[in-house]
């Protein structure tokens, strides 16, 4: 090879590299803002964290489930524990029953990334209260030198302040709003099966759920595409 071909070679690689280096590429906008609820693709999604500061604290799990509107694909999930990143307290082994000892020979975040990242690929991306899962997401992320998701994002706790404000039929169907809005409370409230100690994957999947659930009473008060739902519950 010769001395200018090689270093066109090196510079196209260089480019490359710093493209997928400075951002994830998980979203390329081929789903379009006026696509009908009932074909949106959606990733329902959940983290299992060591605290709740991403300057400081990690991820230990990641789970997550497929859906194609209200239809939950049960086949299609992703779920990993993850390499501690740091000291694991005993009160986060508390709340997710994930020990230092089990953890300790998995993969690490940063290995598990890019099939976590094709996983979630040209989907919207659905959490409750996900912002806690995006700070640590693109923390990481940043960390890595690999930008930040570019997935549209929408919160069921979002959707659910909507619905109990402008639901009529939600209001009448359920009587009130869940009195406390964290994922076990209001899925109690709403009928969806709890499980005791959280799971990244479990908690993915009540929130599709809740999801599933919600979005057949947005199509009466007029929420009928995704432009529409990620005016009133964006993250």
């Amino acid at each position: 090879m010769g001395i200018i071909s090689s270093c066109i070679t090196k510079v196209s690689a260089l480019r490359k590299c710093e493209k997928s280096g400075s951002e994830p590429g998980t979203w390329s906008g081929s789903v379009r803002k006026d696509t009908p609820l009932d074909d949106i693709p959606f990733t329902v999604f959940d983290t299992e964290l060591s605290g709740l500061d991403p300057h400081k604290d990690f991820i230990v799990s990641i789970g997550a489930i497929k859906m194609t509107g209200s239809k939950i694909h049960v086949s299609r999930e992703f779920y990993r524990l993850l390499k501690p990143a740091g000291e694991m307290t005993g009160k986060s082994v508390e709340i997710h029953g994930l020990t230092p000892g089990e953890l300790e020979k998995k993969e690490s975040l940063e290995r598990v990334f890019p099939d976590f990242l094709e996983f979630i690929k040209d989907s919207v991306v659905v959490g409750h209260f996900i912002n806690i899962d995006l700070n640590f997401i693109n923390a990481s992320l940043k960390k890595l030198n690999k930008g930040s998701l570019t997935n549209p994002a929408v919160d069921t706790h979002f959707i659910h302040d909507w619905l109990y404000k402008h639901g009529s039929e939600f209001k009448s169907h359920y009587r009130g709003a869940s009195g406390k809005t964290d994922l076990f409370s209001i899925s109690q409230k709403y009928g969806i099966a709890v499980y005791t100690a959280h799971n990244a994957l479990n908690d993915a999947f009540m929130t599709a759920q809740l999801l599933q659930k919600f979005l057949h009473f947005l199509k009466p008060e007029g929420i009928r595409t995704l432009n529409d739902l990620l005016d009133i519950a964006r993250a």
